[in-house]
């Protein structure tokens, strides 16, 4: 009991940092689900993108000597910044070359056009990082900064890196809740998602609506891509595809197609996978270990979802008929 205790600190810690990845990484596919009302499985890829496009950034200014050189805040807000802006605009050409073409075509031809985006966007990524780095296994420049610690009493010592994450995904979720319920291009965003038929008579332009939204949700995953291999370090091109499914998992568990049912299932499934991970050994005197976290997560989620099914806020689609 004492030592269950003495780790609580470092579980929550632990908790809140996956559950704030698994919440940016979620928006993407339950702000395209509401749209759309469909699953862009292609999403994990646009999060291992952006974890690429930070790591590129770090060794090219390391190689350059620049690292050493230029102040940490500056060169993690161009690292960011770049980030997301190059996972929005890919998942924008996804939305445009994948998707928009078969906008009218039944709901499981989009979904296997997503399945074979991931695939390619895995290969594409594999294929340019071998010839550029003979390599497409990749490892994070070490920044002094985020390898220090933080006190904050009671004995807890928290690294840098996860106050990084945790305070930049909530400044992220933050403006995004104010982009999507206090400007004019959020309110379009929901006016498509709730009919997009009466939206294009109300002189909505609905596929660059639609693109806008697949921007936000490819800079959400871009975002969680860098924080990931910030905090993670090591980068691959398959880095994405547990993320991605927990990170859908969580959108399922708040209720797809629900913005703060996203936030919300991605912050319970971190902490149910934290907490798994750290005490399942200690409360089964052995018997289980870590590697069973993911297992303890999927059953907790089936049985909320037996109980819930539309998840915990409650699934968000479409008015049919309206």
């Amino acid at each position: 009991m004492e030592l269950a205790l003495d780790i609580l600190p470092q579980v929550l810690v632990d908790g809140i940092v996956l559950g704030f990845m698994y919440a940016l990484i979620a928006l993407g596919y339950t702000m395209v689900y509401g749209v759309l009302e469909f699953i862009n499985f292609a999403h994990s890829e646009i999060f291992v993108l952006g974890a690429f496009v930070g790591v590129e950034i770090l060794l090219l200014l390391e190689s350059a000597g620049h690292l050493a050189t230029l102040h940490t805040a500056f060169v993690l807000l161009i690292v960011i910044l770049s980030g997301m802006l190059l996972s929005g605009l890919a998942a924008v050409a996804l939305e445009r070359v994948a998707y928009r073409p078969l906008q009218r075509s039944p709901r499981l031809v989009a979904l296997i056009s997503a399945i074979g985006a991931s695939f390619f966007l895995q290969d594409a990524l594999r294929f340019f990082e071998s010839l550029w780095r003979n390599t497409f296994y990749l490892t994070y420049p070490t920044l002094d900064v985020l390898d220090k610690t933080v006190p904050l009493g009671l004995n807890v010592v928290v690294p840098v890196k996860s106050l990084l994450v945790i305070v930049t995904a909530l400044v992220a979720l933050a403006v995004l809740h104010l982009f999507v319920n206090r400007t004019r291009l959020g309110a379009a965003i929901r006016a498509v998602a709730q009919d997009p038929d009466t939206a294009s008579l109300m002189g909505i332009p609905v596929n660059r609506v639609i693109a806008l939204t697949f921007f936000v949700g490819g800079a959400m995953g871009g975002l969680a891509g860098v924080l990931f291999g910030l905090h993670y370090s090591l980068v691959n091109p398959y880095s994405g595809f547990f993320p991605g499914l927990k990170a859908f998992t969580a959108a399922v568990l708040g209720g797809i197609g629900n913005i703060p049912g996203a936030m919300l299932g991605g912050m319970v499934l971190g902490m149910l996978e934290a907490f798994a991970a750290s005490y399942l050994s200690i409360l089964t005197d052995g018997a289980f270990g870590a590697e069973y976290k993911d297992v303890f997560a999927f059953v907790v989620l089936i049985l909320i979802l037996i109980l819930r099914p539309k998840g915990l806020l409650g699934e968000k689609v479409r008015e049919e008929g309206a």
